[in-house]
């Protein structure tokens, strides 16, 4: 069978490439970034589609010449203004399914979620569910799946979450009263799942949840993901509630899961009847507790899982390091640029044109770095720009090498963390 399978470079979607081709299946992804893509996956060749803009059936329709089924994964937790989440959830999925029908494919697979209800109160959960209306509503051989937490042996969003909480040193923090239930589905299982949608017509113009047998609290999750990663066991901590919504609030201004929609979908509830699955289905799933077992942790479980909050402290160091340097330069220019000038032969005045620059440099690094803007790029940006100060310095005043306070010794360690920060940036 030869699957268009939307999302594919994500965290599920990369699973079902993997699982579907071993099967036999014929992958094409279709995803935003191709060249990406292509270096990520085992099944190269991806197409390019853009959810925020491909919302007519006339985009699709290319897409669909030689495809047997549509497997739809994409989906975004938060918007922006790059990225619009009715677009996503709703029209452009709309469009492709009309495009479907004109197109005679009639196997459409919709992974959503299992909080993707009216009650969540989230712009999530209402263009999910919209998106769900949307394909219900078609004579397609449709089939929606609503998985409860999926988890894998790596983690990304969500699950990359719940490692680094579990990972802290002193406490295991627990927003409010740690007893929200999931019921996780190992990924394996949910690929499955997938699999027998895809190659069975008995499952057709169904609703199915995927859930494990085992319903776990976040406080019981939390606390078996620190055994599972070989930590020695601390207390539980409950965090009121005004201090997560503070940090939801404080995550919600980046694109990460910490965030007040995660929050209000993890209240909402991730649970559904583990008998009603395995009778939709016919697959029985690992527990939450068996799929531990089945999968140890590694040493680079514990690395991510302990980095994962270190990331950002660090990127917020760097941003305020440039900053702190671009403003001090500036304060001190009149100084510095009498003693370039003199040590280069080059007056006073171009000193001062050459520190300005250096100054404007300094405060551009800062403002890419708070973006995280093309990280590795700027990460070689400032490899250079601190190999150079080090070298000017060292001509104008060499004896700042033996400085106590060490001036520029410091830029040792500074160039260490901006190889770590510049290996760390890139999420996928």
């Amino acid at each position: 069978m030869r699957i268009l399978l939307l999302g594919a470079d994500g965290f599920i979607g990369r699973h079902l490439v993997a699982s579907l081709q071993a099967r036999g299946h014929a992958i094409v992804p279709a995803v935003r970034d191709t060249a990406r893509a292509d270096r990520l996956l085992p099944a190269p060749a991806s197409i390019a589609v853009d959810l925020n803009r491909d919302t007519g059936a006339q985009a699709w329709l290319p897409r669909l010449a030689g495809i047997d089924a549509v497997v739809n994964c994409a989906g975004i937790l938060q918007g922006s203004r790059a990225q619009s989440m009715r677009a996503i959830h709703v029209d452009a999925p709309r469009a492709l399914y009309e495009a479907c029908e004109r197109a005679g494919v009639q196997r459409v697979v919709l992974v959503s979620a299992i909080s993707a209800d009216a009650g969540a109160g989230t712009q999530y959960a209402d263009t999910k569910r919209a998106g769900e209306e949307a394909l219900r509503a078609t004579p397609l051989a449709w089939v929606i799946l609503r998985p409860s937490l999926v988890h894998a042996p790596g983690a990304f969003g969500g699950t990359a979450l719940l490692r680094a909480l579990a990972a802290l040193p002193f406490a295991i923090p627990v927003p409010g009263d740690g007893m929200q239930a999931f019921q996780p589905i190992a990924m394996d299982d949910l690929c499955h799942v997938v699999a027998r949608t895809l190659e069975s017509a008995e499952l057709a113009r169904r609703s199915i949840d995927p859930v494990g047998p085992q319903v776990v609290t976040l406080r019981e999750l939390l606390v078996d993901l620190r055994r599972w990663l070989g930590l020695a066991p601390v207390a539980t901590v409950r965090i009121p509630g005004w201090m997560t919504q503070v940090a939801t609030r404080i995550g919600g201004l980046g694109s990460g899961p910490m965030n007040a929609t995660a929050l209000r979908q993890l209240e909402y509830g991730n649970t559904a009847s583990y008998e009603r699955f395995v009778a939709d289905s016919g697959i029985e799933a690992l527990s939450w507790n068996e799929s531990l077992l089945r999968h140890p942790s590694q040493w680079q479980d514990r690395w991510h899982a302990r980095l994962y909050f270190v990331r950002p402290i660090l990127r917020a160091a760097l941003v305020l390091l440039w900053a702190g340097s671009g403003i001090a330069g500036l304060f001190a220019i009149d100084a510095w640029s009498v003693l370039v000038g003199a040590q280069f032969g080059i007056g006073t005045a171009s000193a001062t044109r050459l520190l300005a620059a250096a100054c404007a440099s300094d405060l551009a690094l800062a403002m890419l770095l708070a973006v995280n803007w093309r990280p590795g790029r700027v990460a070689i940006a400032q490899l250079g720009v601190v190999a150079a100060y080090s070298v000017l310095a060292t001509f104008v005043a060499p004896a700042l090498w033996l400085d106590p306070f060490g001036s520029l010794l410091k830029n040792l360690p500074i160039l260490a963390a901006i190889l770590v920060h510049g290996a760390l940036a890139v999420e996928r």
